[in-house]
């Protein structure tokens, strides 16, 4: 149950922080050099959110990958 509580959170938080990072796209049509934009937007908490929201995915993720691995594994040996 923590597992699926865990990849919904990160669900939410990367789509909030990556709508964020698309909203913050309009900064290099306003005349940011790229240098700029990703100053800026390494500086923001939403752009944070979206990082935050990945690492929990991959945290709630992390014992199906492993069984796939070794699943994978398994056939190759057979």
């Amino acid at each position: 149950m923590f597992r699926i509580l865990l990849y919904i959170l990160g669900i939410i938080l990367t789509s909030i922080g990556l709508f964020f990072i698309i909203i913050y796209l309009n900064l290099l049509i306003v005349g940011y050099s790229f240098f700029d934009f990703v100053k800026f937007i390494s500086r923001r908490l939403e752009v944070w959110l979206f990082l935050i929201g990945i690492i929990c995915i991959v945290l709630s993720l992390e014992r199906w990958i492993k069984y796939e691995l070794l699943l994978r594994h398994n056939s190759k040996l057979e």
